[in-house]
C-alpha cells in the first residue's frame, strides 16, 4: 500500500478536490461556450466554402488557412491583446472572454471542414426534392441537409470537441483557472507532479465520457438521417 501513496497520494487530492471541482466546472462551461461558438462559426464557414460567390468563399477559405497553420497559443494572445486594440470593440476582454473567443475561432476553422465534408456527402436528389416542394434555401439547409450532414459526421465531430476540451488547458497561460490551473495549484504548494495532474487527466477523461454519452444521444435522434 505505501508504494501506491509513494506514486498517487489520493490523501492529498482529497484534499485539494474543491480545486478540482472549480477546475472540471470550469473547464466544462469554457468549452460548452466554445463549443457553441465553433459550430456556428464551422457551419456558417461551410457553407461560405460553397459559395458560388468568389469573394465569399475565399474568405471562408482564408480564414480556415490562417487558423489552420498558426498555433493556437499565439491565436490566444492575438485575440486577448490585439483585438481590444480594435475601434469595433471599444473596451478589453476579459481573460475568459478571450480564452473562449480563441477556442471556439479555432476550432471552428476544423469543425467546418467536417461540416462541409458532410453537407458534400448528402445527395442531389434530396436537394431537388427539397426545392420541388417549395422550400428556400435556408429551410433546405435547416430541415433536409444539415441534420442529416450532421448525423454522418457526429464522430469527426466529436473527436474535433475532445481536442477543443483539452485545448482549454492553453487559457490557463492569459490566467483562467480551469483543470490545468487546479493541477498547478498542487504542484505548486506540494510539489506532487502525479497527484496534479494525473487527477487533472482524469477530470478530462470524465468530461470525454459525459460528451460521449451525449453525443450519442443526438446521433440516435438525429437517427436514419446518417443513412
Amino acid at each position: 500500500m505505501d508504494w501506491i501513496l509513494d506514486f498517487y497520494n489520493y490523501r492529498v487530492v482529497a484534499q485539494y478536490l474543491p480545486e478540482f471541482a472549480r477546475g472540471l466546472g470550469s473547464t466544462a462551461w469554457i468549452s460548452l461556450l466554445a463549443l457553441g461558438i465553433s459550430l456556428s462559426v464551422g457551419t456558417i464557414t461551410a457553407i461560405m466554402r460553397m459559395s458560388a460567390n468568389p469573394a465569399v468563399w475565399r474568405f471562408a477559405a482564408g480564414y480556415v488557412q490562417v487558423i489552420r497553420s498558426t498555433p493556437l497559443l499565439i491565436q490566444l494572445y492575438l485575440i486577448y491583446f490585439a483585438l481590444p486594440a480594435l475601434p469595433l470593440l471599444g473596451r478589453r476582454l476579459d481573460e475568459i472572454e478571450g480564452g473562449i473567443i480563441a477556442l471556439g475561432l479555432n476550432a471552428g476553422a476544423y469543425m467546418s471542414e467536417i461540416i462541409r465534408a458532410g453537407i458534400e456527402s448528402i445527395s442531389r436528389g434530396q436537394t431537388e426534392a427539397a426545392m420541388s416542394v417549395g422550400m428556400t434555401y435556408p429551410q433546405r439547409m435547416r430541415y433536409v441537409i444539415l441534420p442529416q450532414a450532421f448525423a454522418r459526421v457526429a464522430p469527426p465531430l466529436l473527436g474535433q470537441t475532445a481536442v477543443l476540451i483539452k485545448d482549454s488547458s492553453l487559457v490557463s497561460f492569459i490566467g483562467v483557472f480551469e483543470l490545468f490551473g487546479a493541477g498547478l495549484v498542487v504542484l505548486n504548494e506540494r510539489l506532487m507532479p502525479n497527484e496534479a495532474f494525473l487527477t487533472v487527466a482524469i477530470c478530462y477523461l470524465m468530461i470525454y465520457t459525459v460528451m460521449l454519452s451525449v453525443t450519442g444521444y443526438a446521433k440516435r435522434r438525429l437517427g436514419g438521417a446518417a443513412g
